[in-house]
Protein backbone atom coordinates (compact mmCIF):
# COMPACT_ATOMS: atom_id res chain seq x y z
CA UNK A 1 0.00 0.00 0.00
CA UNK A 2 1.13 3.45 -0.70
CA UNK A 3 0.93 6.91 1.15
CA UNK A 4 -2.17 8.72 -0.15
CA UNK A 5 -1.68 7.21 -3.61
CA UNK A 6 -2.82 10.06 -6.09
CA UNK A 7 -5.74 9.42 -8.63
CA UNK A 8 -5.06 9.32 -11.90
CA UNK A 9 -4.88 12.83 -13.79
CA UNK A 10 -8.54 13.85 -15.58
CA UNK A 11 -8.80 14.93 -18.73
CA UNK A 12 -8.44 18.56 -19.32
CA UNK A 13 -11.71 20.48 -19.70
CA UNK A 14 -13.00 23.86 -19.10
CA UNK A 15 -12.13 25.02 -15.26
CA UNK A 16 -15.15 24.88 -13.04
CA UNK A 17 -15.61 28.51 -11.99
CA UNK A 18 -15.78 29.47 -7.99
CA UNK A 19 -13.75 26.44 -6.35
CA UNK A 20 -11.04 28.30 -5.57
CA UNK A 21 -7.54 27.01 -6.08
CA UNK A 22 -6.67 23.66 -6.97
CA UNK A 23 -4.10 21.79 -4.39
CA UNK A 24 -1.19 21.69 -6.78
CA UNK A 25 -1.44 25.35 -7.22
CA UNK A 26 -1.12 25.89 -3.57
CA UNK A 27 1.76 23.39 -3.39
CA UNK A 28 3.56 25.98 -5.76
CA UNK A 29 2.89 23.51 -9.22
CA UNK A 30 0.89 25.76 -10.97
CA UNK A 31 1.33 29.58 -11.97
CA UNK A 32 -0.62 32.19 -9.63
CA UNK A 33 -3.72 31.85 -11.35
CA UNK A 34 -7.30 30.49 -10.75
CA UNK A 35 -7.41 26.61 -11.86
CA UNK A 36 -10.28 24.20 -10.66
CA UNK A 37 -10.41 21.65 -8.40
CA UNK A 38 -10.43 18.93 -11.09
CA UNK A 39 -6.23 19.38 -11.09
CA UNK A 40 -4.66 16.11 -10.33
CA UNK A 41 -2.87 15.53 -6.66
CA UNK A 42 1.08 16.66 -6.53
CA UNK A 43 2.01 13.04 -7.52
CA UNK A 44 4.90 11.51 -5.62
CA UNK A 45 8.22 12.12 -6.26
CA UNK A 46 12.17 12.60 -4.62
CA UNK A 47 12.08 16.07 -5.93
CA UNK A 48 11.03 18.38 -2.82
CA UNK A 49 9.48 21.78 -3.36
CA UNK A 50 11.29 24.57 -3.51
CA UNK A 51 9.49 25.95 -0.33
CA UNK A 52 9.35 23.02 1.09
CA UNK A 53 10.72 23.04 4.57
CA UNK A 54 10.48 20.60 7.61
CA UNK A 55 8.39 20.89 10.86
CA UNK A 56 8.20 19.48 14.30
CA UNK A 57 5.57 17.27 14.08
CA UNK A 58 3.78 18.11 17.38
CA UNK A 59 3.86 22.23 16.30
CA UNK A 60 0.98 20.71 13.68
CA UNK A 61 -2.39 20.73 14.69
CA UNK A 62 -5.76 19.23 12.89
CA UNK A 63 -8.13 22.15 11.03
CA UNK A 64 -11.31 23.36 12.48
CA UNK A 65 -12.25 22.79 9.06
CA UNK A 66 -11.89 18.99 8.88
CA UNK A 67 -14.83 17.24 7.67
CA UNK A 68 -13.32 13.82 8.40
CA UNK A 69 -14.34 12.65 11.97
CA UNK A 70 -13.55 8.91 11.57
CA UNK A 71 -10.11 7.09 10.65
CA UNK A 72 -9.67 3.41 10.46
CA UNK A 73 -7.31 2.04 12.34
CA UNK A 74 -6.59 -0.63 9.61
CA UNK A 75 -5.91 2.08 7.21
CA UNK A 76 -3.93 3.97 9.40
CA UNK A 77 -1.17 1.60 10.55
CA UNK A 78 -1.32 0.72 7.17
CA UNK A 79 -0.50 3.80 5.90
CA UNK A 80 1.99 4.41 8.97
CA UNK A 81 4.26 1.49 7.92
CA UNK A 82 4.58 2.88 4.67
CA UNK A 83 5.47 6.85 5.79
CA UNK A 84 8.47 4.43 8.58
CA UNK A 85 9.78 2.45 5.46
CA UNK A 86 9.64 5.89 2.97
CA UNK A 87 8.57 8.62 4.79
CA UNK A 88 6.25 11.34 3.69
CA UNK A 89 6.54 11.62 0.18
CA UNK A 90 3.69 14.68 -0.11
CA UNK A 91 4.29 17.47 1.99
CA UNK A 92 1.44 18.55 4.44
CA UNK A 93 -0.01 22.00 3.69
CA UNK A 94 -0.29 24.26 6.72
CA UNK A 95 -1.13 27.70 7.44
CA UNK A 96 0.59 29.50 10.64
CA UNK A 97 -1.84 29.87 13.81
CA UNK A 98 -2.67 33.27 14.20
CA UNK A 99 -3.27 32.19 18.19
CA UNK A 100 0.14 31.07 18.38
CA UNK A 101 2.94 31.61 15.20
CA UNK A 102 4.71 28.63 16.72
CA UNK A 103 2.01 26.32 15.68
CA UNK A 104 0.67 25.28 12.29
CA UNK A 105 -2.80 24.39 11.19
CA UNK A 106 -2.89 21.59 8.65
CA UNK A 107 -4.90 22.43 5.58
CA UNK A 108 -4.34 19.11 3.59
CA UNK A 109 -2.67 15.81 4.29
CA UNK A 110 -4.21 15.31 8.11
CA UNK A 111 -3.94 11.09 7.73
CA UNK A 112 -0.15 11.88 6.86
CA UNK A 113 0.41 13.76 9.87
CA UNK A 114 -1.06 10.85 12.20
CA UNK A 115 0.82 8.69 10.13
CA UNK A 116 3.81 10.35 10.97
CA UNK A 117 2.75 10.43 14.82
CA UNK A 118 2.04 6.60 14.71
CA UNK A 119 5.39 6.04 12.63
CA UNK A 120 7.44 8.11 15.57
CA UNK A 121 8.59 10.65 13.30
CA UNK A 122 9.50 14.08 14.77
CA UNK A 123 9.76 15.81 11.74
CA UNK A 124 7.74 16.30 8.99
CA UNK A 125 7.95 17.92 5.91
CA UNK A 126 5.46 20.74 5.31
CA UNK A 127 4.44 23.83 2.99
CA UNK A 128 3.97 27.37 4.16
CA UNK A 129 0.84 29.03 2.86
CA UNK A 130 -1.07 32.24 4.06
CA UNK A 131 -4.83 30.90 3.76
CA UNK A 132 -8.27 32.42 4.99
CA UNK A 133 -10.43 30.67 6.72
CA UNK A 134 -13.07 30.59 3.83
CA UNK A 135 -10.13 29.37 1.67
CA UNK A 136 -8.99 26.59 4.24
CA UNK A 137 -12.88 25.24 4.82
CA UNK A 138 -13.23 24.90 1.27
CA UNK A 139 -9.37 22.99 0.61
CA UNK A 140 -10.39 20.88 3.69
CA UNK A 141 -13.97 19.81 1.76
CA UNK A 142 -12.17 19.07 -1.70
CA UNK A 143 -9.15 17.57 -0.16
CA UNK A 144 -10.87 14.70 1.73
CA UNK A 145 -13.82 14.59 -0.98
CA UNK A 146 -11.18 14.32 -3.72
CA UNK A 147 -8.88 11.44 -1.72
CA UNK A 148 -9.96 9.85 1.23
CA UNK A 149 -12.54 7.37 1.61
CA UNK A 150 -15.24 9.07 3.58
CA UNK A 151 -18.17 7.25 4.70
CA UNK A 152 -21.23 8.47 2.84
CA UNK A 153 -22.24 10.72 5.46
CA UNK A 154 -19.47 12.77 6.32
CA UNK A 155 -19.46 13.20 1.77
CA UNK A 156 -22.94 14.00 1.65
CA UNK A 157 -22.13 17.34 4.59
CA UNK A 158 -18.77 17.81 2.29
CA UNK A 159 -21.18 18.71 -0.67
CA UNK A 160 -23.92 20.31 1.10
CA UNK A 161 -21.18 22.67 2.60
CA UNK A 162 -20.27 23.00 -0.61
CA UNK A 163 -23.16 24.17 -2.50
CA UNK A 164 -24.29 25.99 0.81
CA UNK A 165 -21.54 28.34 2.23
CA UNK A 166 -19.57 28.10 -1.04
CA UNK A 167 -23.16 28.77 -3.76
CA UNK A 168 -21.40 26.01 -6.02
CA UNK A 169 -24.68 23.58 -8.15
CA UNK A 170 -24.71 20.16 -7.91
CA UNK A 171 -23.78 20.37 -11.70
CA UNK A 172 -20.40 22.51 -10.96
CA UNK A 173 -19.45 20.07 -7.68
CA UNK A 174 -20.29 16.45 -10.39
CA UNK A 175 -17.99 18.08 -12.98
CA UNK A 176 -15.12 19.91 -10.79
CA UNK A 177 -14.50 16.38 -9.13
CA UNK A 178 -15.07 14.09 -11.79
CA UNK A 179 -18.60 12.35 -9.97
CA UNK A 180 -21.74 12.14 -11.59
CA UNK A 181 -24.83 14.76 -10.41
CA UNK A 182 -26.84 11.64 -9.55
CA UNK A 183 -24.47 10.52 -7.25
CA UNK A 184 -23.73 13.76 -5.56
CA UNK A 185 -27.84 14.10 -5.22
CA UNK A 186 -27.97 11.06 -3.92
CA UNK A 187 -25.72 11.09 -1.19
CA UNK A 188 -26.52 14.36 0.20
CA UNK A 189 -30.00 12.75 0.51
CA UNK A 190 -28.94 10.48 3.12
CA UNK A 191 -28.42 13.68 5.54
CA UNK A 192 -32.34 13.70 5.69
CA UNK A 193 -32.49 10.57 7.49
CA UNK A 194 -32.80 10.30 11.21
CA UNK A 195 -29.44 10.70 13.45
CA UNK A 196 -29.76 6.95 14.72
CA UNK A 197 -29.94 6.06 10.65
CA UNK A 198 -26.83 8.50 9.98
CA UNK A 199 -24.90 6.78 12.76
CA UNK A 200 -25.47 3.60 11.20
CA UNK A 201 -24.51 4.64 7.69
CA UNK A 202 -21.17 6.25 9.13
CA UNK A 203 -20.24 3.02 10.84
CA UNK A 204 -20.18 0.86 8.04
CA UNK A 205 -23.64 -1.15 9.51
CA UNK A 206 -25.57 -0.02 6.56
CA UNK A 207 -24.68 0.66 3.24
CA UNK A 208 -25.65 3.87 1.22
CA UNK A 209 -27.60 1.95 -0.94
CA UNK A 210 -29.83 0.39 1.84
CA UNK A 211 -30.15 3.79 3.21
CA UNK A 212 -31.32 5.69 0.35
CA UNK A 213 -34.68 2.93 0.14
CA UNK A 214 -35.26 4.35 3.72
CA UNK A 215 -35.66 7.62 2.85
CA UNK A 216 -39.81 7.24 1.95
CA UNK A 217 -39.95 4.73 5.34
CA UNK A 218 -42.38 5.89 7.88
CA UNK A 219 -40.48 4.22 10.59
CA UNK A 220 -37.18 4.66 8.77
CA UNK A 221 -35.31 3.84 12.46
CA UNK A 222 -37.00 0.50 12.96
CA UNK A 223 -36.27 -0.29 9.29
CA UNK A 224 -33.24 -0.12 9.05
CA UNK A 225 -32.63 -2.22 12.57
CA UNK A 226 -34.97 -5.14 10.61
CA UNK A 227 -32.42 -4.69 7.54
CA UNK A 228 -29.49 -5.29 9.55
CA UNK A 229 -30.70 -8.09 11.83
CA UNK A 230 -32.46 -9.60 8.81
CA UNK A 231 -29.78 -9.00 6.28
CA UNK A 232 -32.83 -7.43 4.05
CA UNK A 233 -31.76 -6.73 0.32
CA UNK A 234 -32.75 -3.68 -0.95
CA UNK A 235 -35.39 -5.41 -3.30
CA UNK A 236 -36.39 -6.89 -0.21
CA UNK A 237 -36.93 -3.25 1.52
CA UNK A 238 -38.45 -1.92 -1.55
CA UNK A 239 -41.03 -4.64 -1.03
CA UNK A 240 -41.75 -3.63 2.33
CA UNK A 241 -42.21 0.02 1.61
CA UNK A 242 -44.67 -0.98 -0.86
CA UNK A 243 -46.48 -3.19 1.40
CA UNK A 244 -46.60 -0.61 3.64
CA UNK A 245 -47.71 1.90 1.44
CA UNK A 246 -50.31 0.30 -0.41
CA UNK A 247 -51.00 -2.82 1.54
CA UNK A 248 -53.84 -2.26 4.47
CA UNK A 249 -55.65 0.50 2.40
CA UNK A 250 -56.46 -1.49 -0.36
CA UNK A 251 -57.97 -4.37 1.10
CA UNK A 252 -60.76 -1.71 2.19
CA UNK A 253 -61.12 0.02 -0.99
CA UNK A 254 -64.93 0.78 -1.74
CA UNK A 255 -66.67 2.13 -4.93
CA UNK A 256 -66.47 6.46 -4.86
CA UNK A 257 -69.92 7.41 -5.46
CA UNK A 258 -69.84 11.31 -4.75
CA UNK A 259 -66.25 12.01 -5.96
CA UNK A 260 -63.19 13.51 -4.20
CA UNK A 261 -64.94 16.19 -1.82
CA UNK A 262 -65.01 19.47 -3.01
CA UNK A 263 -62.55 20.79 -0.26
CA UNK A 264 -59.73 18.65 -0.61
CA UNK A 265 -60.41 19.44 -4.55
CA UNK A 266 -59.63 23.09 -3.82
CA UNK A 267 -56.62 21.98 -1.32
CA UNK A 268 -55.30 20.25 -4.11
CA UNK A 269 -54.72 23.12 -6.44
CA UNK A 270 -53.75 25.48 -3.73
CA UNK A 271 -51.15 23.16 -2.61
CA UNK A 272 -49.94 21.98 -6.37
CA UNK A 273 -49.84 26.10 -7.13
CA UNK A 274 -47.64 26.75 -3.93
CA UNK A 275 -45.31 24.02 -4.67
CA UNK A 276 -45.11 24.59 -8.31
CA UNK A 277 -45.45 20.47 -8.62
CA UNK A 278 -48.70 18.21 -8.93
CA UNK A 279 -50.15 17.68 -5.72
CA UNK A 280 -53.02 15.14 -4.84
CA UNK A 281 -54.91 13.59 -1.58
CA UNK A 282 -56.33 10.86 -1.20
CA UNK A 283 -58.54 10.07 2.20
CA UNK A 284 -59.71 7.37 3.76
CA UNK A 285 -62.10 8.83 7.33
CA UNK A 286 -60.04 10.97 9.40
CA UNK A 287 -56.50 9.65 8.25
CA UNK A 288 -55.24 9.79 4.46
CA UNK A 289 -52.23 10.58 2.31
CA UNK A 290 -50.83 13.43 0.75
CA UNK A 291 -48.52 12.79 -2.66
CA UNK A 292 -45.96 15.51 -4.17
CA UNK A 293 -45.13 14.29 -7.95
CA UNK A 294 -41.75 15.22 -9.24
CA UNK A 295 -39.92 14.88 -12.44
CA UNK A 296 -36.57 15.33 -12.07
CA UNK A 297 -34.22 15.47 -9.14
CA UNK A 298 -34.12 18.97 -8.75
CA UNK A 299 -37.70 19.14 -8.24
CA UNK A 300 -36.79 16.40 -5.52
CA UNK A 301 -34.45 18.26 -4.06
CA UNK A 302 -36.58 21.43 -3.47
CA UNK A 303 -39.11 19.27 -1.99
CA UNK A 304 -36.62 18.03 0.39
CA UNK A 305 -35.17 21.63 0.99
CA UNK A 306 -38.81 22.82 1.71
CA UNK A 307 -39.23 20.30 4.34
CA UNK A 308 -36.26 20.52 6.23
CA UNK A 309 -36.62 24.78 6.60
Amino acid sequence: MTEDAPRPPAEKTKPARGLGRGLSALFGEEKETVVAVTTAPVAETTVPPKDQRSLATDSLFPSRFQPRRHFDDDAMQALADSVKAKGILQPILVRRSPDDPARYEILAGERRWRAAQVAQLHEVPVIIRDITDREASEIALVENIQRQDLNPIEEGEGYHRLIEEFGHTQEVLAQALGKSRSHIANTMRLLVLPAEVKAMIAAGTLTAGHARALITARDPIALAKQIVAQGMSVRQIEAALRAERDGPTKVESKPRTGGKDANVTALEKELTQRMGLKVLIETEGESGALTIHYRTLDQLDEVLKRLRS
